[in-house]
């Protein structure tokens, strides 16, 4: 019999994230603090509107591009946080999750061969979401010394004649980092001197620190070139809800729509209502989420420097990326004796692409009991396995 399988997706590698966690939802009394998803309920009123729509027999199609009202609703939303002006009728969609969004811009985008840059470590979707459109990555490799931040020299540097997309990861998963206006407004001229096209995934602009976030897409001239990603489940504590969107040109969304169609044909119906409740009156939630997340942050930074595991301040989403070099250990390393000897289980920075060796994910997104138990345990295994 002829082998049944794409040479394609037969290449493409597995997610590394969730292999530690088979183990750990079996393992008694064992911690993880690698699953990028609040500890957080969804808020009580965005519930209600969810049920509400049950309840009144909302459980048809909606448009293949979502609901008229949460489409504006975005519009809205995305003008008074960001400052981003987008047609509802024409600009946006709604996917499921922000990853149906990278995958779907990618398809429609990418000729086979064209290059696309990847700044890693970074979400594990973009690599193979590329190879699967037939595009090549190409990836670049982000500093520890830059605190992990995209330059111009970097880019210039990657750049080929089949270079046709940029991914911009900020901020950042796995390492918290973000991109500052001044960090963006020079690559803004790149882009548009080198005629690319830019998919940024703001999937954490909800979530920074002491500064706001800022889309590429607001500089002169980007908005004609970028397609903006972002969603509800981190925000608004609705990861199960599987609701996110993508604005951008009118030209490339209506492609996007259409594979949607053909693949999807549409977003959760009660997702959609209760994403409607979530932006008209989800302010709120949102900002006592973050701060107990800020909270969290910073009892992550002090008690894992104070070990010896060198750890930079990260501004933005809800993760911290350690350096455990001085151990002499890779990240597979000790991320599986971690979760063997101590019971916590944490994601090897190799997750989210080869220079993330040295390096680990912890997230926040947990109860700040369960953060302290486990940064116990982490000092215990730290101490005993020092040279």
């Amino acid at each position: 019999m002829r082998n049944p399988l794409s040479d394609t997706i037969t290449k493409v590698k597995p997610s590394g994230i969730r292999k530690f966690f088979d183990v750990v939802s079996e393992m008694k009394d064992a911690i993880s603090l690698g699953v990028g998803e609040p500890d957080f309920d969804t808020p009580w009123h965005i519930r209600e509107e969810g049920i509400y729509s049950l309840e009144k027999g909302k459980t048809f199609y909606t448009s293949n591009s979502g609901l008229k009202e949460l489409k504006i609703e975005i519009c809205n939303y995305l003008l008074r946080r960001f400052g981003l002006s987008y047609n509802f009728a024409t600009e946006t969609i709604v996917t499921v999750g922000g990853s149906e969004a990278i995958d779907i811009a990618l398809r429609v985008m990418l000729n086979p061969g064209d290059e696309v840059l990847i700044p890693q470590p970074s979400y594990v979707s973009y690599h193979p979401c590329t190879i699967l459109a037939g595009g090549v990555p190409v990836v670049i490799e982000l500093k520890e010394e830059n605190d992990f931040k995209l330059t111009k020299e970097q880019i210039l540097g990657a750049i080929t004649d089949k270079t046709k997309i940029l991914i911009m990861p900020f901020p950042n998963n796995p390492t918290g980092s973000i991109m500052t206006y001044d960090d963006l407004k020079d690559i803004a001229k790149v882009v548009i001197e080198k005629d690319l096209f830019v998919i940024s995934d703001e999937i954490y602009a909800e979530l920074t620190y002491g500064q706001d976030h800022v889309s590429i897409a607001s500089f002169p001239g980007l908005k004609e070139r970028t397609v903006v990603i972002n969603g509800f489940s981190k925000a608004y504590a609705m990861t199960g809800w599987r609701l996110g969107y993508a604005v951008g040109p009118a030209n490339i969304l209506e492609q996007m729509i259409k594979v949607h169609q053909f693949a999807i044909m549409c977003a959760p119906t009660n997702s959609q209502y209760a994403g409607i409740e979530a932006l008209k009156n989800g302010d709120p939630d949102v900002q006592m989420m973050r701060e107990a997340y800020d909270g969290r942050r910073k009892l992550l930074i002090h008690a894992l420097n104070n070990m010896g595991l060198k750890t930079f301040e990260p501004f933005g989403a809800f993760y911290v990326f350690p350096s455990v070099k001085s151990l002499g250990m890779t990240s597979e390393e000790f991320a599986t004796k971690l979760l063997k000897e101590e019971k916590v289980a944490v994601v090897p920075g190799t997750a989210f692409g080869d220079c993330g060796e040295g390096f680990l994910r912890i997230s926040y997104a947990y109860s700040i009991d369960n953060l302290k138990i486990a940064l116990e345990r982490i000092e215990k295994f730290v101490e005993r396995h020092k040279k």
